[in-house]
């Protein structure tokens, strides 16, 4: 291949063709029509010289051109951008697409603000929300996410900006018989809790530090978001041990209330916002995370 035969315009398409290895997952991330990105398929495999994707019984795989061509985009594509910028980036004409996982407490703590202010500047940008998972870091490696929001620090190779101090406190139904302001280590053990497990392959903070001073509790509910906490609470003796900052905002009306947490678990611990070093400079990228940590800066100590 030549660069001169070459359409740049094609590699776009080609990055989410090669993600998605599905040419109707890709046209809607795309939005294509399922025929125009066929078409796009067939142009991108006269420009390579190569299938790229190739039927299976499981489906599309990629061949081994196609590979070495995934891992070069995700290196190639953020220094295109800004090499057609500039370096200047301008929100308001942005049509850039942000791709963020983080779990709902991130959403309920950060999104009021950041949602609004965000598309007011930047009202043609795309920013998608996925759920924070144990492959996220990985997607982050590979180029498919760009940011995510999380009190898990990276591997190394990863950058980490801590946005700020959060801790825990208890919440259990009103009708609860613990009345003490302060929850015991003893009282934890004793009733059923209510885990929010959001990493399933990771231990969290909270679990971490309870296994670290011998707690054992009883075993109550798993669920997978902190919201779901809430709403389990009513009418039971379980306990959950919820991030200060999510019971600043109203839920629940007067069926639940709050208790803080045994002073050994008066720990405060750090959340913040993970990328890949090759957006570091990237302006569309830079102002986002700019953006998510004024945000954070503005939320009470």
């Amino acid at each position: 291949m030549h660069i001169e035969n070459a359409d740049l315009n094609l590699l776009k398409a080609l990055d989410v063709l090669l993600e998605e290895r599905h040419v109707s997952r890709a046209a809607a991330r795309f939005h294509l029509s399922q025929s125009a990105m066929s078409r796009t398929l067939s142009r991108l495999r006269e420009t390579f010289g190569d299938e790229l994707l190739v039927r299976t019984v499981r489906g599309y795989e990629l061949t081994p051109r196609a590979r070495a061509i995934q891992q070069e985009l995700e290196f190639i594509l953020p220094r295109l951008r800004a090499l057609v910028r500039g370096g200047v980036f301008d929100p308001a004409t942005s049509n850039d697409s942000i791709r963020v996982n983080c779990t709902d407490y991130a959403v309920t703590v950060l999104g009021a603000r950041l949602f609004g202010r965000l598309f007011e500047q930047a009202p043609r940008l795309s920013l998608t929300i996925e759920p924070l998972s144990p492959r996220t870091y990985d997607e982050i490696e590979h180029g498919r996410v760009d940011l995510a929001l999380s009190p898990v620090q990276p591997p190394s190779g990863l950058h980490w900006q801590p946005l700020f101090q959060e801790d825990y406190v208890c919440a259990v139904a009103a009708d609860h018989p613990i009345t003490a302001p302060r929850l015991t280590l003893e009282q934890l053990a004793e009733y059923p809790r209510v885990s929010v497990v959001v990493l399933p392959q990771q231990v969290m903070v909270i679990d971490r530090r309870l296994a670290e001073l011998g707690v054992t509790q009883r075993s109550g509910l798993r669920v997978p978001y902190f919201e779901a906490a809430f709403t389990a609470l009513p009418g039971t003796l379980l306990i959950a041990l919820v991030p200060r900052r999510l019971v600043d905002i109203p839920r629940c009306g007067d069926t639940v209330r709050l208790i803080e947490v045994p002073e050994e678990l008066a720990v405060p611990f750090p959340y913040g916002m993970v990328w890949h070093p090759r957006l570091n400079s990237d302006p569309a990228h830079l102002w986002v995370r700019s953006l998510v940590a004024e945000v954070a800066s503005e939320l009470r100590p």
